[in-house]
């Protein structure tokens, strides 16, 4: 069956709901979501989203905040935008509803993060990722131009490729039509056809076997971008944030927030002894690719597989004022933070590269836009300063939303796409047959492609992925799509994708730390 709107959205976190705000003014808009609407990495986000806004602080300190960090690679004129209109675009979300806390002179509270130089980060508890999600699908639903279609998947993304016409990635004309979309509970793949398609499907980060990231995180949307010939870039950039929750067997992984150690929070090892004075002048609130790679050394060096956080010296009143969730977290397994030091052990956390896009996060494909954790803007080049994702979402979903309004004055359905066509296919009858390959897949990754890596370890991985790869495309062949071989395929797309730019760049650079290459910057 076939469906028409406006702008097909596929996401529900903080960019794809913002900008479906800000479009829904311009014509009818459908969101695909493949959880609950809420089921997000926006949800998860604990520590807030940065700006300049109080009188310390200025636009010129944000940028070379973020250029730092970035290792040299970011691009400086994207950096400019968003940290120029990020006061704005967070006092819209303060006229939605959303609520930062603030102190007893009734200011907003500013948080000092990692790789920042002064307190900018307004936040909720420690939880603003969920007062903002919980504040956009309150106006969302209430808008009566906008579907929101819960449990459905998008499979693929729609292109002259599925007219009979050959793209390739040196195709200069792409244009993208819309999306083939699962329904998770009856199974039936609808065409849903758009003017404007926005990726907006956050990050990847099960491509690993400890992660922050929620179940859906699989990296559908860059991975149906590189199916379709889309440009991508900077995959081999991604970020394990230092401390989430030791905890063996939970999944995803507990964060346990930058903002603890910008509270005055202290990583210690086995010993109790501070060990982040050793690595940066910065201590425990260097950049997170310091800090991940600090603990991963401290770790080898006493045989350990996790380090602590001492939040033994806080005032702890303060501390569950701040820091609720993972106060109350800690205790339902039996630490007291007042008392016991917290476990903590690095985590993949978030995607840097993605989908390339431009100022107005347009992809290679007329039509296609990707904001959020999807994309690559340039913003965070070789490493994300913390608290710069939520904000890169909302400054480009603004952008995204004016340019493509526009163009879609301008563009047409195409009514000729056909349905989607699983003629000759048959259920699976061994789902194990997905989920080890899945298994092997997320242990290879963090085995080989993880915060230390060398040509050696890259060549084996790609090695076993060619074999789980050609096995997994046999049977997706023969096989009716599902979600389970669905996320497979978009999980294998994704680890090739991280393996080969890493492989590619011949240096250690802030997330791309190689043990035969020297740590010098140098653009590619």
């Amino acid at each position: 069956m076939k469906h028409t709107s406006d702008f097909l959205v596929l996401g529900s976190g903080i960019a794809g709901l913002t900008y479906a705000l800000k479009v829904a003014q311009h014509g009818k808009v459908v969101i695909i979501t493949k959880e609950n609407p809420e089921e997000s990495n926006t949800k998860y986000a604990q520590g807030g989203i940065a700006a300049v806004w109080n009188e310390g602080d200025n636009f010129e300190k944000h940028i070379k905040d973020t250029l730092e960090c970035g290792g040299g690679l970011c691009n400086e004129k994207v950096v400019e935008i968003v940290v120029r209109e990020s006061t704005e675009r967070i006092n819209e979300l303060i006229e939605w509803g959303t609520k930062f806390d603030k102190n007893e002179e009734g200011e907003y509270d500013l948080a000092k993060e990692g790789g920042h130089s002064e307190h900018r980060v307004l936040h909720h508890k420690d939880i603003t990722g969920w007062e903002i999600e919980r504040t956009l699908l309150k106006k969302v639903h209430q808008h009566k131009n906008i579907t929101v279609l819960d449990h459905h998947f998008a499979l693929e993304v729609i292109t002259q490729h599925h007219l009979g016409v050959e793209v390739t990635r040196k195709t200069t004309d792409s244009e993208c039509f819309g999306a083939y979309v699962m329904n998770n509970k009856t199974g039936s793949i609808d065409t849903y056809l758009a003017k404007t398609t926005l990726m907006a499907t956050g990050g990847a980060g099960h491509v690993y076997l400890s992660t922050t990231n929620p179940l859906v995180a699989t990296g559908d949307g860059i991975a149906m971008a590189y199916r379709a010939k889309i440009t991508v870039k900077d995959m081999e950039f991604v970020q394990f944030h230092p401390t989430s929750l030791y905890n063996p067997g939970e999944n995803p992984s507990f964060l346990v927030s930058e903002a603890v150690r910008g509270f005055g929070a202290r990583l210690v090892n086995r010993k109790g002894e501070y060990f982040m004075k050793k690595y940066d002048s910065r201590e425990d609130l260097a950049p997170r690719d310091i800090v991940a790679r600090s603990i991963d050394k401290e770790m080898k060096i006493h045989g350990d597989d996790l380090v602590y956080l001492d939040c033994t010296h806080l005032d702890m009143d303060k501390f569950k004022e701040h820091f609720p969730n993972i106060y109350n977290k800690c205790v339902s397994i039996g630490i007291h933070p007042a008392k016991n030091f917290i476990p903590v052990v690095p985590a993949q956390h978030y995607t840097c590269g993605g989908v390339e896009v431009d100022e107005n996060g347009l992809s290679s494909a007329k039509n296609l836009y990707a904001i959020g954790e999807c994309s690559c803007t340039g913003l965070h080049g070789a490493n994300r300063l913390a608290s710069n994702s939520l904000l890169e979402a909302v400054v480009f979903a603004h952008r995204a939303a004016i340019h493509s309004a526009e163009a879609a004055k301008n563009t047409s359905f195409n009514v000729n796409i056909p349905e989607w066509n699983d003629e000759g296919t048959e259920a699976a009858e061994e789902m194990v047959l997905i989920t080890q390959s899945l298994k092997e897949v997320k242990m290879m990754m963090s085995t080989y492609l993880g915060i230390v890596r060398s040509n050696i370890r890259m060549k084996r991985a790609l090695d076993r992925l060619e074999i789980i790869y050609q096995e997994t495309e046999a049977l997706y062949k023969k096989t009716t799509a599902s979600r389970e071989l669905c996320e497979l395929r978009n999980v294998i797309n994704i680890a090739y994708l991280i393996i080969k730019w890493a492989s590619m760049r011949k240096e250690s650079v802030g997330l791309h730390f190689s043990l035969d290459y020297s740590t010098e910057p140098t653009k590619k």
